[in-house]
């Protein structure tokens, strides 16, 4: 791999951390989770460390552990249209679902996004199989899992459709004529299938960057396959670098298949990480967080993932057999990856619950800086990610001192940048600006006239 490479780093900010009861530390603000300034204040320390992304991810029901666990949440497209106004060059990715909104919605959400923050939006693009969030649509159950990938796949087609429906020279703006815009370069989309039907045109212009960056995760084979079609900016889950290095070589080569180049596709894996100024405080900043675990909450989550119900068995004993994963129709992928780990690692319930508690099935790691730019440089160097979704255990101290040791560290390897290299997500990224489909047929129609 070229020595000029260098990896992406994108922040996932929740309020209080990604391990489940962090908020429980003295160093936790609960009480700011829906207020501004928390989130302004972690935007900024990424945006000064240069992180590529701030993340939110989200979702569309309170779910059933808020008595002890921080669930609550701000929507996250509102708090980055906010955080765009205090922010000026980091990329600002927001989670949107195509099991429950509409195309010319989620389209307009992103353009006017994009257009207030200066071309740096990007959207994760999720299916939403999970819990009951269906009750709180109207529906009797969540899309089944095939079925979602479907809606999902011809939901972004058409969101692009209506970037799209503005071509760049659509506005002209001459006072003198009083033509504001030039209609013969506004098109309707209409878009009519047995899921969506869509007139069209957006009733905004084209977004600076073409389409906002187009984020999704998914490793199950329905997952990996809508990466590969429409997928630029991959998360992903792994536990180990052989397993991150399959998935990387996976992907990619299944984004040649359906003829994009894989250089357009950067794949980012998650890592929960504690560091430490020293390994000893590292150690202790992890021991706290262990300590500060709620057996319950682990077992109502887990039992709830797993389809098991591990409150009938002992806490040191081992993880009982699980289901087949072909029988699961919620988050198929990380069922398997916990199902892998379990397996692998013969794991007591107990243990279980500590690694899933701080990480979610991410890698989770605890040391000084260099020993975790060590791990990040292995993996980045060797065949198993163009970077990584950074989810500090513990928030905002975990950022903090992520920011100033580890980002300092990996600068100094030459594998993280020093300044960002343009205004827009994508030129941070190096991903280019998509061509606009209505008008290569505009061109085709001139081209016919001539001729």
């Amino acid at each position: 791999m070229s020595t000029n490479r260098q990896m992406i780093l994108n922040f996932f900010m929740n309020s209080t951390g990604f391990h489940e009861t962090a908020w429980r530390l003295p160093s936790a603000e609960p009480e700011g989770v829906t207020s501004l300034s928390l989130y302004k204040k972690m935007a900024l320390i990424a945006e000064q460390a240069k992180f590529h992304t701030v993340f939110l991810a989200d979702a569309y029901e309170l779910g059933e552990n808020v008595k002890h666990q921080a669930l609550n949440r701000l929507e996250p497209y509102t708090l980055l249209s906010a955080l765009a106004g205090v922010t000026e060059r980091i990329g600002l990715v927001a989670t949107v679902s195509t099991s429950y909104t509409e195309p010319y919605h989620t389209a307009r959400l992103f353009a006017s996004l994009d257009h207030l923050s200066g071309g740096r939006a990007g959207w994760n693009i999720v299916t939403t199989g999970i819990g009951k969030t269906h009750l709180n649509f109207g529906r009797e159950q969540n899309y089944e899992h095939t079925e979602r990938y479907q809606r999902a796949l011809e939901f972004v087609q058409l969101a692009t459709k209506l970037w799209d429906s503005w071509e760049d020279d659509a506005l002209l703006f001459d006072k003198a004529r009083g033509l504001y815009a030039d209609v013969e370069h506004i098109h309707a989309v209409r878009h009519r299938s047995d899921i969506f039907a869509v007139e069209g045109p957006l009733n905004l212009p084209r977004p600076p960057q073409g389409y906002p960056v187009l984020a999704q995760a998914g490793s199950s084979e329905d997952g990996k396959e809508l990466a590969a079609r429409i997928g630029e900016l991959i998360y992903t889950a792994q536990q180990t670098l052989a397993d991150a290095q399959a998935f990387y070589a996976d992907v990619k080569s299944r984004v040649e298949k359906y003829g994009r180049n894989p250089n357009e596709v950067k794949i980012v894996p998650g890592f929960s990480v504690i560091v430490g100024a020293t390994e000893s405080e590292a150690k202790e900043k992890e021991a706290e967080l262990r300590e500060s675990i709620i057996p319950e909450l682990g077992l109502h989550r887990l039992s709830k993932r797993l389809k098991v119900d591990l409150f009938s068995y002992p806490l040191d004993g081992p993880v009982p057999e699980l289901p087949d994963p072909a029988t699961i129709n919620e988050n198929r992928s990380r069922f398997e990856l916990m199902k892998n780990m379990i397996e692998s690692e013969k794991l007591t319930i107990r243990q279980l619950i500590e690694r899933v508690s701080g990480g979610n099935g991410h890698r989770t790691f605890a040391g000084t800086a260099e020993k975790v730019a060590d791990e990040l440089e292995s993996w980045f160097t060797g065949g198993a990610c163009d970077g990584f979704v950074i989810r500090p255990q513990a928030l905002p101290s975990g950022l903090e001192d992520f920011a100033r040791l580890v980002v300092p560290e990996l600068q100094r390897r030459g594998l993280f940048h020093t300044e960002y290299r343009g205004t827009t997500l994508r030129e941070n990224l190096g991903l280019a600006r998509p061509n606009n489909q209505f008008s290569a047929q505009s061109q085709q129609r001139k081209g016919v006239q001539l001729a």
